[in-house]
């Protein structure tokens, strides 16, 4: 039997595995360029210098003890709307509900830092991610096309109350 753990990002290596994997994996599985791994570094970079840990925090998920997945909880544009931002699920780990599981660690924290809502950024490729946003409650709130990480994307932002 495996193994399954949802943890605190707090362990030397954590960051950059998050900017590594999201990087390798969405060039593997959808051709985008660096320029998404560049937006992960720097979205990992912020939350590193500057995040605030009553009202932010990150976890990694682990399977037998192997980094697989990764998901934020940070402050949005304004202080009452939390924002989800890279949540990753590894394939060698899907289908163990890790994704649901991160997605949920990130809804508990947001409700208890008392943010009201919570919104996050995706395109429409990410169905599986998808289908786990909608089944918490989340729902699609703008759709546009987008040209980013070297390809015509469908942006989606999506939002749920807490």
């Amino acid at each position: 039997m495996r193994t399954s753990v949802i943890r605190p990002l707090d362990q030397p290596g954590d960051l950059g595995w998050v900017v590594l994997a999201h990087g390798a994996l969405y060039a593997s599985e959808y051709s985008w360029d660096n320029s998404f791994e560049a937006l992960v570094a720097r979205i990992v970079a912020a939350y590193a210098e500057h995040h605030e840990p009553e009202r932010e925090a990150a976890w990694i998920a682990e399977l037998d003890g192997e980094r697989v997945g990764s998901i934020f909880c940070i402050t949005g544009d304004d202080l009452e709307t939390a924002k989800l931002r890279v949540l990753l699920v590894h394939p060698s780990a899907r289908g163990h509900g890790l994704g649901a599981r991160l997605v949920q660690t990130c809804l508990d924290f947001a409700t208890k830092a008392d943010y009201r809502r919570i919104m996050l950024w995706t395109t429409d490729q990410q169905t599986v991610a998808r289908r786990i946003y909608e089944s918490v409650g989340f729902e699609l709130i703008k759709e546009e096309p987008d040209h980013r990480f070297g390809h015509d994307l469908v942006g989606q932002t999506w939002a749920r109350d807490l």
